[in-house]
């Protein structure tokens, strides 16, 4: 046995399961029997394993398809995930890491984590992940619930464009022309936990496609159904047909929550949700954020969060107001230094200053005060704040009129500065990037003002 699976580790190096290959090879198999709806384990026969796109008689280690008489195994399929576990043949374990299906042949996604060997011919135990298929159960019939729902708050426009169910939540596409509002999605919500609440029957049964239309069924629109469909009724709530694996009563759901409304495309929204555990989950997560949040704010009890929140919001609005106060004051008291360097230009008085550690508001405003004193002012302020380099520049009407232009007078300083930018003829603003031209920027105001008066 040593020699035979050092022959196979060279003849196969890196096995693989599962590819586009393969499934020309898989669709020559018998179609598996699926034991799946009522029973968690079950014994079975190996008539076939695939690894690197070739069907091989044996595998000794790596990845691998396993294809079995009968398996309990859902294959992916229906917007539910497959099934994971795992197949034992009395002395090896092997881990079964996914289920697919094509055209009625099952096929597992195996690993063996150690040495071992599997043989086509092999009996092998074949148990799935309970815990997680009870999951996905609970999602599952959660899903159909919550199309149930949707009809019944937004109408009955709303069909199905795909859906997806794994262990951890679900997600829902349908038909609708606009977002949800909180209001709808909280009677939506409220709606399923209400039916999950009655305890609610689900029955399957297996009956033809006009029979089960004739019940209200609902199908996919454009999906192909055989003679015999499996169809899902939920109570009186909810009749669809469906191939997937569900509860037997609602109240098995335990608790529903939707997680989240988008658009997918046009008139297509798309709902998560969340059921059972996956609730518990949730709540937890948000009592730890809350519980955090609380910690931040200094809240000794959670439930006081939302009046510290709002207390806290009006001390930094009350403090945002007194900075901004005395950076105007500090302004102002700068105004009497950029008016004693006043340069006369032609017609204008020039004021070019460099102010650092003040506000953009706050140096705007003083560009203002300083040009609605003196009418044939232009002023042109280079601004550093936290290492940030703006221009502001502003022009009185009588500067207007003879020829000054805010928005080009600051746009070419800028430019000295590695920056650019630009604004209306009175005010404009602009950026800049070389803190070291600074000074040889504001040195060129006197001559970039003179450039376009008449």
């Amino acid at each position: 046995m040593k020699a035979q699976r050092e022959r196979a580790r060279a003849a196969r190096a890196n096995i693989s399961g599962w590819s586009d290959a393969s499934k020309g090879i898989i669709a020559d198999f018998a179609k598996t029997e699926f034991v799946g709806y009522t029973e968690d384990k079950c014994e079975a026969t190996v008539i076939g394993i695939v690894a690197d796109d070739m069907a091989v008689e044996e595998v000794t280690e790596g990845q691998f398809s396993l294809i079995t008489d009968r398996t309990v195994f859902y294959g992916e399929g229906g917007g539910q995930v497959g099934d994971t576990g795992n197949a034992a043949d009395g002395i090896y374990k092997i881990i079964i890491e996914d289920t697919k299906k094509t055209d009625g042949v099952y096929v597992h996604i195996c690993s063996l984590p150690e040495s071992g060997i599997i043989k086509v011919g092999d009996k092998v135990t074949l148990e799935i992940d309970t815990e997680r298929r009870a999951a996905i159960r609970r999602n599952h019939s959660a899903c159909h619930m919550l199309q149930a729902a949707l009809r019944s708050v937004l109408g009955v426009h709303v069909e199905q464009a795909g859906s997806y169910v794994d262990e951890q939540r679900l997600r829902f596409d349908f038909s609708h022309f606009s977002a949800m509002t909180a209001d709808e999605l909280s009677k939506v919500e409220r709606l399923v936990n209400e039916e999950i609440l009655r305890s609610l029957s689900v029955d399957t049964v297996e009956t033809d496609i006009e029979t089960a239309r004739k019940e209200g069924a609902m199908a996919l629109f454009g999906e192909k159904y055989g003679a015999v469909v499996r169809m899902v009724k939920i109570g009186d709530f909810s009749t669809e047909l469906c191939g997937g694996t569900h509860v037997r009563n609602t109240g098995n759901i335990g608790l529903f929550r939707i997680i989240s409304e988008s658009s997918v495309a046009a008139g297509i929204r798309r709902i998560e949700a969340t059921t059972g555990f996956g609730v518990l989950s949730m709540l937890s997560d948000r009592d730890q954020l809350i519980a955090k949040a609380a910690a931040e704010l200094k809240c000794v009890n959670p439930a006081d969060l939302a009046n510290r929140a709002a207390a806290v919001s009006q001390e930094m609005k009350s403090a945002k107001s007194e900075i901004e106060a005395l950076e105007a004051k500090i302004a102002s008291m700068k105004m009497s230094d950029i008016t004693a360097n006043a340069m006369k230009v032609g017609s204008v008085n020039v004021y070019p200053a460099k102010l650092e550690g003040v506000a953009l508001d706050a140096a705007r405003t003083l560009s203002d005060d300083i040009r609605s004193k003196d009418q044939s002012a232009v002023v042109v302020i280079a601004l550093i704040t936290d290492g940030r380099l703006n221009f502001i520049c502003a022009c009185g009407k009588d500067a207007l009129a003879s020829g000054a232009n805010a928005g080009k007078i600051v746009k070419d300083i800028a430019v000295i500065c590695g920056g650019g930018g630009g604004g209306r003829p009175d005010s404009a603003t602009a950026g800049g990037k070389d803190l070291s031209k600074v000074d040889e920027a504001l040195s060129s105001a006197a001559g970039t003002v003179a450039k376009y008066l008449k």
